[in-house]
């Protein structure tokens, strides 16, 4: 039996929270749909920021592109948090910014500490 590392965990969490953001934002069920409307977005967006999260799913299950993932993930958690906070919806921007220091954290410990094997 194979053993996962709190690194490899850590990472496949925060992909995992990813997956389902981009869900979320791709169906836009509900009133996520006229969130984003009312932030002054055009009807599509919520599909870009849903590939985006999508993407850095990918990016942070893989070794290799982990880093590449954190940045992706911490820009577009910081992009949202610049979101709610400009229409001052404070209670929104919990979530963003728990993922985006989550996703530096993730980063981190990737830029130091490479997993074996994945150069």
């Amino acid at each position: 039996m194979s053993k996962i590392s709190w690194r490899q965990v850590s990472a496949l969490a925060l992909a995992a929270f990813f997956v389902v953001g981009s869900l979320s934002n791709i169906f836009a069920l509900g009133s996520i749909y006229e969130e984003y409307l009312r932030w002054g977005y055009p009807h599509w967006f919520h599909f870009v920021t849903g590939l985006l999260e999508l993407t850095t799913a990918v990016l942070l299950a893989q070794a290799r592109t982990r880093l590449w993932g954190s940045a992706l993930g911490c820009t577009v958690m910081l992009a949202a948090l610049a979101t709610v906070t400009l229409h001052g919806e404070y209670g929104h921007g919990v979530p963003p910014l728990i993922a985006a220091t989550l996703s530096i954290a993730v980063g981190w410990i990737s830029w130091r500490k490479p997993l074996p094997g994945s150069a």
